[in-house]
C-alpha cells in the first residue's frame, strides 16, 4: 500500500473563477478591455502562485493547448494526439521532429522560471524553427529587460515584446507569442509562466470584425486585442484548473487502494504531467506491473486514457 505526503494529499480550496462581468459580450473600449484583463489576471494570479498537487499537470496541459495552436501558425496539421505521441514515443535524446520540438518549447516555458538569457532564447528560437544570430538575441534580451524595468501594465508589456519581435523579424510570430507569456509572467511576478496567449491567437479577440483579417502583433488594435484575449485565456485556465482539481482529488482518494510497488511514483507523474505512458518502467515498477496499475486506475475511474489506442496507451488526469 502506498503512502503520500499528507500536505500533498490534503484537499485544496476550489480554484478561482474569472468574474462573469469580465467575460460579458460586446466590444469594450480600450480602457474597459484593460480593466477586464486586470480582473481576469487577478483571479488567475492566485493559481499562478499556488502549488496544488495538480499544478504540474495543469501547466503542461496549458502548454499542450498552446502547442496545438502553434501548429496552425506553423502551417502544420498535428493535433493533441500527434503532439503527445511526438513527445511520449520519442526515445530519450532523439530528435522529436518539428512538431515535438515546438511542443518542447511550450513545455519548457511552463516548467522554468521566467528568465530570458541569450542561451535560452537561442535554444527556444531553434525549437520553434528559427535561427537568430547573437546580435538579434541580445536585442531581444535587452528589450525584455527594458520592459521589466519600465513596470508597464502586464498585458501591454506582453503586447510590446510580441510587437517588437515581429518588427525585428516578421516570420517569427511563433516566438513572439512565446515571449509574450514569458514577459507577462515577469510583469506579474509569477514563479513560472502560464502558456496562455498563443491558444487565443486565432480566436475572435484578434478579429476586428467577424470573419475579418487576423490582427497580428504590432498592428492597429493589437494591445486591446491582447487584453480581451487574456480575459478569455484566464477564464479557460481557471476552468481547466477546476476540472483537474476534481480529477486529482479522485486520484488521491483511490491512492490508498493501490498496492503495486512504485504506484506512488506513477501518481506523482500523473499529477505533474499532461500524459504518462501506460507502459513506463521505473526502478520500482516493471512494464507489466505498470500496465496492470493503469488498468486498475481506469477501473477506479481515477485516470483517463488519452490516445484511444489499444497499445502504446497514454494516461492523464
Amino acid at each position: 500500500m502506498i503512502r503520500l505526503d499528507p500536505a500533498t494529499a490534503s484537499p485544496a480550496a476550489a480554484p478561482p473563477t474569472v468574474p462573469a462581468w469580465a467575460l460579458a459580450a460586446g466590444a469594450p473600449s480600450d480602457a474597459d478591455a484593460a480593466f477586464r484583463a486586470g480582473a481576469a489576471l487577478g483571479a488567475l494570479d492566485t493559481l499562478a502562485g499556488a502549488q496544488p498537487a495538480w499544478a504540474g499537470a495543469w501547466r503542461q496541459r496549458l502548454a499542450l493547448n498552446c502547442a496545438v495552436a502553434s501548429m496552425r501558425l506553423a502551417g502544420r496539421a498535428e493535433g493533441e494526439g500527434a503532439l503527445r505521441d511526438a513527445w511520449q514515443l520519442c526515445p530519450a535524446g532523439a530528435d522529436p521532429g518539428p512538431a515535438g520540438a515546438i511542443f518542447a518549447a511550450w513545455r519548457q516555458l511552463a516548467g522554468q522560471h521566467p528568465v530570458a538569457t541569450p542561451e535560452r532564447l537561442e535554444k527556444i528560437a531553434g525549437q520553434l524553427g528559427f535561427h537568430w544570430d547573437e546580435a538579434a538575441v541580445a536585442d531581444l534580451c535587452a528589450e525584455i529587460e527594458k520592459l521589466r524595468a519600465s513596470q508597464r501594465p502586464a498585458p501591454f508589456a506582453a503586447a510590446a515584446i510580441a510587437a517588437h519581435t515581429v518588427a525585428m523579424r516578421p516570420d517569427a510570430e511563433l516566438l513572439a507569442w512565446w515571449l509574450a507569456d514569458l514577459v507577462l509572467a515577469q510583469s506579474l511576478r509569477w514563479p513560472r509562466p502560464l502558456p496562455l496567449a498563443m491558444a487565443q491567437a486565432f480566436g475572435s479577440s484578434f478579429r476586428a470584425e467577424a470573419g475579418g483579417k487576423r490582427i497580428r502583433p504590432g498592428e492597429k488594435g493589437f494591445e486591446r486585442a491582447v487584453c480581451v484575449a487574456l480575459v478569455q485565456a484566464a477564464a479557460d485556465a481557471c476552468r481547466l484548473a477546476a476540472e483537474l482539481s476534481r480529477r486529482a482529488e479522485k486520484l488521491l482518494a483511490v491512492a490508498p487502494k493501490l498496492r503495486a510497488k512504485g504506484a506512488g511514483d506513477v501518481i506523482f507523474m500523473l499529477l505533474n504531467e499532461d500524459a504518462v505512458s501506460g507502459s513506463l518502467t521505473t526502478k520500482n515498477l516493471s512494464r507489466f506491473a505498470a500496465r496492470r496499475l493503469f488498468d486498475r486506475l481506469q477501473q477506479l475511474e481515477a485516470v483517463r486514457e488519452l490516445s484511444g489506442r489499444a497499445s502504446f496507451r497514454l494516461f492523464g488526469l
